[in-house]
């Protein structure tokens, strides 16, 4: 009679995941070195201790790096792929105003690839490090004959919490009210699926530093946020420019009121390759433009936010017409 069947010879080894969780623990006490978790990591669920809250309210965000994940995976940039991961849920967490507490990741991987799945969480720690954010913990999932042999899933998780004062208030945004724009740090993980056809449709059009240029990763904004709170300036909204551009990002923050905006060119190398492959108004609720993040504060606050982090520039105001329209500067 033939022996029975092991987990193992079904493609799913929970020994050597038991102790990739242990290999990994330099990285995940990295982002503990401020904050702790209560209790240890690698329990089933985490917890955090928000007594230091006078009023504590909670906020989640949730989000992946889409199909810029094809490209960061050829081209062997893992460590890349797990900041982007941090940075889509982190920024998001941080236009509320709060403070990123704890960060969860999934990987889905056909089989555990010890050296894969550490640079990606050496990428992720390297980012929630420098925003003293956790890595609470995370689930990492066996699945051989579902997700093929060179493909990562990747899915991010963040959770965050700020005093009830402290939250951003949108409602209180008025005509006049000026927006800060801040530099994106490249196409950052939105728009790839566009990108990407480009470069399939004009093959050896871009060029390798071109391309290395497009994928370095999205920008953390913890920096602008950490210094517009050490200046006691509170903007009246905050914006993460994601799919949808400068538009669709900025809108869904308005009520009855518009913007009209003027950004610099985007220095970015080859970047006019591209745009001069994609419609010139879709380019604009497709990439960032060369500006990632927007404040929306009052006039008398705009000198000490354009101090606040790296690139800050004026790009529009407040109008009563609602929508918003967009130029470049020198176009």
């Amino acid at each position: 009679m033939a022996g029975k069947l092991t987990y193992q010879q079904a493609g799913v080894d929970t020994r050597k995941a038991a102790a990739l969780v242990g290999d990994i623990g330099t990285h995940v006490r990295r982002t503990q070195q401020t904050r702790k978790l209560w209790g240890a990591f690698g329990l089933f669920a985490a917890c955090y201790d928000l007594s230091s809250y006078k009023e504590p309210v909670m906020m989640t965000g949730c989000d992946g790096v889409g199909t810029k994940l094809e490209l960061l995976l050829e081209h062997d940039l893992l460590e890349t792929a797990g900041k982007d991961l941090v940075a889509m849920s982190v920024n998001d967490i941080l236009t509320t105003g709060g403070d990123a507490l704890l960060f969860l990741d999934y990987i889905g991987i056909a089989a555990l690839h010890e050296e894969k799945i550490t640079r990606l969480i050496s990428g992720m720690a390297d980012y929630l490090e420098s925003c003293d954010c956790i890595l609470a913990g995370g689930e990492t999932a066996e699945m051989p004959g579902i997700v093929p042999t060179d493909v990562i899933e990747l899915s991010g998780f963040c959770i965050g919490c700020a005093e009830k004062p402290d939250l951003i208030d949108p409602t209180t945004v008025a005509v006049g009210d000026v927006l800060i724009g801040y530099a994106s740090d490249s196409i950052h993980a939105n728009g790839w699926s566009l990108v990407r056809r480009v470069l399939n449709e004009f093959p050896g059009e871009v060029t390798d530093e071109e391309l290395q240029a497009w994928l370095q990763p999205t920008r953390l904004y913890h920096d602008v946020t950490r210094d517009l709170k050490k200046s006691g300036v509170k903007p009246k909204a905050m914006s993460h420019i994601t799919g949808g551009g400068l538009p669709e990002n900025l809108e869904r923050l308005f009520r009855g009121m518009g913007a009209d905006l003027e950004i610099p060119k985007w220095n970015l190398p080859g970047i006019e390759k591209l745009l001069s492959h994609v419609d010139a108004e879709d380019r604009f609720h497709t990439f960032n433009m060369g500006i990632g993040w927007v404040a929306i504060v009052a006039e008398a606050d705009v000198e000490t936010a354009l101090k606040a982090g790296d690139g800050g520039t004026v790009i529009g105001r407040m109008v009563p017409e609602e929508g918003v329209r967009v130029c470049v500067i020198g176009e």
